[in-house]
């Protein structure tokens, strides 16, 4: 099955390090580090990954994220082919207006909406949203949410009383000519098995890629015993140059800015979650390997202080298509990239890595738009050498 690759759009702010360097009061910065979430930039990064060929953006939501559903209906204006994976969580709307959202913005945008389905993983947030169910029952409630969900999508009208939802009747008015692709991510049992009945991919935070595999054949296995067929993906971030030394010497750098009381912050943070994949993903870098490089050009630095995707690809540009490449084979068909800054790593992965992959016929020329255009221009991208072209920023 080909490959679709997806960039992160950085509704929560931008930066040039891991987290904001610690400074004393009325101390003057050395540079800029960290960039606002403004609609300016945020069109900067859509516009680049919609330039650049991937399938789609990321748009998350959070307490310190701008709203997902503003800032895509802000950027459908202002890019051609990119789609919006806005992500939602079930149990803050109702499914009967969350399907009128959907659908809404699936005809403005000219069908350019894909949904990721977010139980919730750190219940610090949760109860600030006023969630208190427990991980199990959450993901109770995000399949009788997909549930209603898909009934309205149908043009039905649905009747569903369950524990968390119950609606009579509900109907939608005008249901989208197709229904945005639902992604669903977790790496417990309850969050496989909701994917495996309800969504049409199913994503789990990066790591080696033969721990990977064998989550995501679980979860392929599931869907099939209940008749279905389900794609499966993972989320990494990336650091790729054209030499493997430029790129493990921007993670070093990366690493050298993490102030080690955010770290154990961040421990003790992690400690309290009860998502499964925050603790594989903490459990990354537990064997205290100085270089966090738990397997080949895999990187755990991210999971020392940031939540959600722990593990980076590092490397130079051809080392991160060959592991790419292997992800692949361990059966990762979506895969969900993000850099710092987004901007620039975007540029260095799409000249540098994305040519790689055109040439090797890893990505799906159904959702890889640069490789549509090239086509149409008969450039012959996919046919041309593997030394990638020069980089548009970021030198």
């Amino acid at each position: 099955m080909p490959l679709d690759l997806h960039w992160f759009l950085p509704t929560h702010g931008d930066g040039r390090d891991l987290a904001e360097p610690a400074r004393g009061r009325g101390a003057r910065p050395a540079r800029i580090t960290r960039r606002p979430p403004d609609i300016g930039y945020l069109a900067q990064v859509a516009r680049a990954a919609d330039r650049l060929g991937f399938a789609s953006v990321l748009t998350p939501a959070g307490l310190f994220c701008e709203d997902p559903w503003v800032v895509a209906s802000a950027l459908a204006a202002q890019t051609e082919r990119l789609k919006f994976m806005i992500a939602l969580r079930p149990g803050l709307a109702s499914p009967t207006l969350v399907a009128q959202m959907a659908a809404s913005l699936q005809r403005v945008s000219g069908g350019r909406v894909l949904l990721n389905i977010v139980a919730g993983s750190d219940p610090d947030e949760q109860r600030r949203y006023g969630d208190w169910l427990d991980h199990d029952a959450r993901y109770a409630r995000a399949e009788e949410f997909l549930t209603v969900l898909g009934g309205l999508w149908a043009g039905e009208p649905v009747d569903h009383s369950g524990e968390h939802y119950r609606v009579k009747a509900a109907l939608l008015a005008r249901p989208p000519a197709t229904a945005p692709a639902v992604f669903l991510g977790g790496s417990s049992p309850a969050a496989q098995r909701a994917a495996a009945r309800h969504a049409d991919v199913y994503l789990a935070w990066g790591e080696t890629p033969a721990q990977l595999g064998e989550l995501l054949g679980r979860a392929r296995d599931q869907a099939a015993e209940v008749g279905r067929t389900l794609r499966t993906g993972s989320r990494l971030h990336v650091i790729t140059r054209d030499t493997a030394r430029e790129a493990w010497a921007e993670a070093d750098r990366l690493l050298a800015g993490v102030d080690q009381a955010r770290i154990a912050a961040a421990r003790q943070r992690f400690a309290r979650t009860d998502s499964e994949g925050q603790r594989r993903a903490a459990a990354l870098h537990a064997d205290g390997n100085a270089r966090m490089e738990v397997y080949p050009n895999v990187w755990a630095g991210y999971s020392l202080i940031r939540p959600g995707a722990g593990a980076a690809l590092v490397g130079s540009h051809e080392e991160v298509a060959e592991r790419i490449a292997e992800y692949h084979a361990a059966g990762v068909d979506h895969l969900i990239l993000s850099g710092q800054p987004h901007l620039e790593e975007a540029y260095w992965f799409g000249e540098g890595v994305l040519p790689l992959l055109r040439h090797d016929g890893l990505l799906d020329p159904a959702t890889d738009a640069q490789a549509t255009t090239d086509a149409g221009a008969g450039t012959g991208a996919a046919a041309g050498s593997r030394r990638a072209p020069e980089l548009a920023v970021g030198r």
